[in-house]
């Protein structure tokens, strides 16, 4: 009595030579490791992630004994120097070097009264960080009333309640992007160049006569591109989370879910590849096709920067694109603390996504 051929073990077989081949592969390493991570460093490593820092210069002979002095420099979005060259100053003003020039006056009495005057010199260089600077300088100001005049009378406040949140970093941002990122590219490229060589060099055709099923071939191919993303995503998120701060809210328990989300991606970006390289008869077509793919997606599904302000039209088409959903789902389950279940839209959009690639992927396929 003969045995039974196992799809599954048959499958498995192929994902580990696949493995092999892709974890030699300078292009997957690439594309789905060396290039996010280089990304996270970059973006990580700006200094202090959180705050906006604005270069201003004291003039020359501003007094320092002044209150406001000590109020401007505890001012913590300034980033306050002292100059002594009045022509060079004026020369990075108008360059947009730096935000402002400020003089502070000495001290004058009115009526009994202190007054310590503040003048600020800006350019149209720096325009759009004038409002502000004003603001900034506004409290600093009535810092200064209150504690020289205090209980004076005053005609309107403002009360601010403080609660407690957390810190969100640029890294919370760019990471969950370069993820998306690593597994858009090493999903496309890898997959719909590897198919398409294993076609062309007749490997196909010789697994062809052997009784595996295309479906399995395919989930060999998707096993071993899994594990490899595993590494890189492990690699990539420990990166993140100890050098740089990432934040994973609930620990363990979101990175798995963060991994669980990305096997949505991987067979949606898999599969894209895979349908490209069934499509296409000459390699030197799958680099264009893959790019005319993959780089809309870049740019447009905030990886880099948020898509908010883009016009209501492109931006609700962006919403409905895979790599939208995979990146919004993953900044949600990192920094909000959500469970995977608790992003229903994100989670259908995968779903539908992966359910129509999917298909179209064992439709296409072709063996030589």
């Amino acid at each position: 009595m003969s045995k039974k051929y196992s799809q599954l073990k048959a499958a498995l077989v192929l994902a580990r030579a696949s493995l092999i081949a892709t974890v030699r592969s300078p292009t997957s390493v690439v594309f789905a490791l060396l290039f996010p991570i280089i990304f996270v460093t970059v973006f990580g490593a700006m200094v202090d992630n959180t705050a906006v820092k604005v270069k201003i210069v004291l003039s020359p002979h501003s007094d320092t004994s002044s209150p406001m002095y000590a109020a401007v420099k505890a001012i913590r979005i300034f980033d306050l120097s002292y100059g002594k060259d009045s022509a060079a100053m004026l020369g990075e003003l108008k360059k947009g070097r730096i935000a402002g020039i400020l003089y502070l006056h000495p001290p004058t009495v009115t009526n009994g009264v202190p007054y310590f005057g503040t003048d600020l010199l800006g350019s149209s260089a720096v325009a759009d960080k004038l409002p502000l600077i004003q603001a900034a300088l506004q409290e600093a100001a009535s810092q200064v009333n209150r504690k020289v005049l205090p209980n004076q009378p005053v005609a309107a406040s403002i009360k601010m309640v403080h609660i407690p949140g957390r810190v969100y970093r640029q890294i919370d941002f760019i990471l969950p992007g370069q993820l998306g990122f690593s597994l858009l590219m090493a999903g496309v490229f890898s997959s719909a160049f590897l198919l398409f060589n294993l076609r062309n060099t007749l490997v196909l055709k010789r697994i062809y006569v052997t009784p595996i099923k295309r479906s399995f071939l395919l989930l060999g191919e998707m096993i071993s591109r899994l594990l490899f993303q595993i590494l890189c995503f492990i690699i990539i998120t420990a990166l993140g989370y100890y050098v740089f701060d990432f934040t994973l809210v609930n620990g363990l328990i979101t990175f798995l879910e963060m991994l669980l989300l990305s096997v949505f991606g991987l067979v949606i970006f898999m599969g894209i590849g895979f349908i490209i390289s069934g499509l296409i008869r000459n390699e030197s077509s799958i680099a264009p096709v893959a790019n005319t793919l993959t780089v809309p997606q870049v740019l447009l599904c905030g990886l880099f920067f948020p898509i908010d302000n883009y016009p209501v039209w492109l931006r609700t088409f962006c919403e409905m694109l895979p790599l939208t959903f995979f990146v919004d789902g993953l900044r949600k389950i990192a920094f909000e603390g959500l469970h995977i279940w608790q992003i229903p839209v994100q989670l259908l959009g995968l779903i539908v996504w992966a359910t129509i690639i999917a298909i179209l992927s064992v439709r296409l396929f072709r063996w030589e």
